[in-house]
C-alpha cells in the first residue's frame, strides 16, 4: 500500500449558494490511508467543502460549483459520471447518528441489498457481521440484531451508522463533527475506531474540538470564510503554523 499516493486532488473548487460565494479557490490533495481533518470556525465552509466531495450538495438548490475534485485519477463532476456511484465510493456520517427507522440488521443490510452488492441469506449476513465488527460494535448487538437502530445509545448509533456506511464498501469516509452529540467515552471510542479504520479507508472529519484533530490527524486542514488558508502536517499547523490568522485561531484569539 503506497501511504504517499494522493487520493483526492481538488484543483481551484469554487461553490456559490445563489449568488453568495461560500468556497473561494480551494486546492488541496488528500493523501490515501490518513485521515484529514477541516478545522476553524462556524460557517467557514469546511461542511460545504466536505460535501462536494460526495456531491451533496448538488441536491441544494441554486449551487454552482466550479473547478475539479479528481479522486483516483477522475474529476467527479465529469459530465459522465453519476453522483449516486459517487456517494457509493464516498461514504457519509453525520454530526448526529441517524439509524434508519428498521433494525439493527436492516439499517446495514439496506443499501448492500438495494445495490445488488448480495443477496439475502448467508452472504448478507456475513457482511452485516463484517460491517458492524469493523465498526466496533458486533459484540455489543450480536445478540439483538431484531431491535431498532434507534433503540442503542447515542455512541452506539453512530457506530452503527459507521458500519453502514462500511458495508457499501467506500474507499473514502466522511464524518461530520461525529463525536460533537457524544459523551467522552463514545467519544474515545469513535476515534480509536477512526484511527484503525484508516487502514483501508481515506478519512475526511470536520471538527471543531482542536483537541480531536490533534489525537487522529495526519493531516489538518484550516479554513477561514470560504477560503483555505493553511493545509500542512498537524503537527505543524498546531506547533507551528505558517500564517497569523491559523496561529490566531489555534490559539483562541478568534473563532
Amino acid at each position: 500500500m503506497n501511504k504517499n499516493r494522493i487520493k483526492i486532488d481538488i484543483k481551484k473548487l469554487n461553490l456559490w449558494y445563489s449568488d453568495t460565494q461560500a468556497l473561494h479557490e480551494v486546492e488541496i490533495k488528500i493523501k490515501k490511508n490518513q485521515i484529514t481533518a477541516l478545522i476553524g470556525p462556524s460557517g467557514c465552509g469546511k461542511s460545504t467543502f466536505l460535501r462536494c466531495l460526495n456531491r451533496m450538495n448538488d441536491l441544494v438548490a441554486d449551487v454552482k460549483i466550479t473547478g475539479d475534485i479528481v479522486i483516483d485519477d477522475k474529476n467527479i463532476y465529469d459530465k459522465d459520471v453519476d453522483e449516486v456511484s459517487v456517494r457509493k465510493r464516498v461514504g457519509m456520517v453525520f454530526q448526529q447518528p441517524n439509524p434508519f427507522p428498521k433494525s439493527i440488521y436492516d439499517n446495514i443490510a439496506y443499501a448492500p441489498l438495494k445495490h445488488g452488492m448480495v443477496k439475502k441469506g448467508k452472504l448478507c449476513d456475513k457482511l452485516v457481521e463484517e460491517s458492524l465488527k469493523s465498526a466496533g460494535i458486533w459484540d455489543e448487538v450480536k445478540n439483538i440484531l431484531n431491535n431498532p437502530g434507534t433503540s442503542l445509545s447515542g455512541g452506539q448509533q453512530q457506530r452503527v451508522c459507521i458500519a453502514r456506511t462500511i458495508a457499501i464498501k467506500p474507499d473514502i469516509i466522511l464524518m461530520d463533527e461525529p463525536t460533537s452529540a457524544l459523551d467522552p467515552i463514545s467519544t474515545q471510542k469513535i476515534e480509536a475506531l477512526m484511527l484503525r479504520l484508516k487502514k483501508l479507508y481515506t478519512i475526511i472529519i470536520v471538527t471543531h474540538n482542536m483537541q480531536q484533530a490533534g489525537r487522529v490527524a495526519d493531516m489538518t486542514a484550516f479554513f477561514h470564510l470560504g477560503e483555505l488558508i493553511e493545509y500542512d502536517k498537524t503537527k505543524k499547523i498546531f506547533l507551528n503554523p505558517t500564517k497569523k490568522k491559523t496561529e490566531d485561531y489555534i490559539t483562541g484569539r478568534f473563532g
